[in-house]
């Protein structure tokens, strides 16, 4: 007899409420663009990051231009933190500390 199958857990997700986004935080950069590299003991936050999801609120106002999987700069002071990955890369952000969407040129807001 085989033994019994576990419960297949559903996947948790974090969804922003609010005029709020989720962004996860790039990579600490180690190396500048010219190949020197940096100690560890160096603290240069990282303020770009890519946007998982947006709020309902923010995906309906036409005055934040802000879709998921957008390239972001984004100021940290009012970030919060999400506990939900090891790495610790995932952030809530209120919409009004995203500061630039990064886009190609020629490219819009859609």
């Amino acid at each position: 007899m085989p033994p019994p199958r576990k419960a297949v857990q559903p996947l948790e997700v974090v969804e922003p409420l609010g005029a709020r986004v989720l962004i996860r935080k790039d990579d600490d950069k180690k190396q500048t663009k010219a190949g020197l590299h940096l100690p560890d003991k160096i603290e240069i936050p990282t303020l770009t990051g890519r946007i998982v999801t947006v709020s309902a609120q923010v995906e309906t106002d036409d005055d934040y231009p802000i879709r998921q999987y957008d390239r972001v700069l984004f100021n940290p002071k009012h970030a919060i933190p999400v506990d939900f990955e090891g790495d610790n890369r995932l952030f809530v952000v209120p919409v009004e500390d995203v500061v630039a969407v990064f886009r190609k040129d020629g490219e819009l807001g859609t």
